[in-house]
């Protein structure tokens, strides 16, 4: 298995303001707005570079993806950002009819996401989101691993055309792909390979994934793990070119097992081949109040349960 470590740990919130700075240093028409949230999604350093180039609109998420919508016409790139329940559910239809329906070049950028969103408590994580953004038509959806891909990730989508929906988190997490990296949108990255499982991972699950392929390794069992950062297009020729190697697949995501990573990885193995598969997600329920870490392990979202989920899955590919 091929080894990773880490010298230090960032929140990928971080890695998009990092981005975002980059970005609207490469291209003028980069702008940014936001929901009175500057602070956590880590954009001031933007601000403070291009202060002509941002709007505050207030605790007033509809209006803003309006707003970033209109603003294309004039050929400017909106990133819009606040927390991820706000940038989805209580804008979705803004986001459909106004965006999504007419192809508005708008980079919905949505920090917060999942249970790692924390003490907060379930009223502000969510965990249909991504289920939601990649069900409307043009929508590319992307939600990166630590802080390097987060900031790649978001000067790659300043210049690709279409809609796009970012989702990165609060926690500070390992830092472990490369700084020079160059992030190809649609483009699984092959973390580690192996023969015996295929364990498929996306965000903050893929360190936990990496983790979990180490465990696995030590009692012979030799895991394939690659990072699906990109969830919409899916890159579904990698996915079964794996499962057909090892035969059986674990997916791993901070979303609820209806509508996300996992369910793309099922339609794709319907559609093919049929394989053994076993979800690592939230259980269809709220999550609740708790840190990161709490939450992770109550709701089954680490290391040690995709172990347990890659071994009952080789047991059933018999």
């Amino acid at each position: 298995m091929t080894k990773y470590t880490y010298t230090e740990k960032k929140d990928t919130r971080s890695g998009f303001g990092a981005g975002l700075l980059e970005a609207g240093k490469r291209n003028p028409k980069v702008v940014a707005l936001c929901a009175d949230l500057v602070g956590s999604l880590k954009m001031q350093d933007f601000i403070n570079a291009f202060p002509e180039r941002f709007v505050q609109v207030g605790i007033a998420e509809a209006n803003m993806m309006g707003i970033a919508a209109g603003l294309t016409i004039g050929g400017h790139v909106p990133f819009t950002g606040t927390f991820a329940n706000f940038s989805t559910g209580r804008v979705y239809d803004q986001i459909r009819q106004s965006i999504a329906y007419s192809d508005k070049n708008v980079k919905i950028c949505a920090s917060h996401a999942g249970l790692t969103l924390g003490e907060d408590g379930a009223t502000h994580q969510i965990l249909e989101d991504i289920g939601m953004m990649k069900m409307l038509p043009g929508m590319t959806v992307i939600n990166p691993c630590d802080y390097n891909q987060t900031k790649a990730a978001t000067i790659a989508i300043a210049e690709h055309h279409g809609p796009v929906y970012l989702r990165f988190g609060r926690p500070v997490v390992p830092i472990f792909t490369p700084a020079d990296q160059v992030f190809e949108i649609g483009k699984a990255w092959m973390v580690s390979e192996g023969t015996d499982v295929t364990i498929v991972a996306t965000g903050h699950l893929v360190w936990e994934a990496i983790q979990a392929g180490e465990q696995l390794e030590a009692m012979g069992i030799s895991a394939e793990i690659i990072n699906i950062h990109t969830i919409k297009p899916f890159d579904e020729e990698a996915v079964l070119r794996s499962i057909a190697k090892t035969g059986c697949v674990v997916t791993a995501e901070e979303h609820n097992r209806l509508g996300g990573l996992g369910d793309s990885v099922a339609q794709a193995l319907v559609k093919n081949k049929p394989a053994p598969q076993e979800y690592i997600a939230v259980n269809d329920s709220f999550g609740e109040s708790g840190t990161p870490e709490q939450l992770m392990t109550k709701y089954g979202l680490d290391a040690k349960h995709i172990v347990a989920a890659a071994q009952k899955v080789i047991q059933r590919k018999g």
